[in-house]
């Protein structure tokens, strides 16, 4: 089973999205949008620009 997008209202009544992991666990939250149309958009810009992110580790 892939991972799957969940598209929501939050108790303010705007849209977000969180990706959560075959298992069950949120992997990432979106920031909160004020249409529908906006929160989908940015589940396709997650879909077409992280599949190869690079890491940029900024611990040391």
């Amino acid at each position: 089973m892939a991972g799957t997008f969940e598209l929501y209202k939050d108790a303010a009544g705007e849209f977000r999205f969180r990706l959560k992991a075959a298992n069950g666990q949120t992997i990432a939250s979106s920031q909160a949008y004020t249409t529908k149309a906006a929160a989908q958009n940015g589940i396709e810009s997650v879909r077409t620009n992280a599949p190869d992110a690079s890491l940029d580790d900024q611990t040391d």
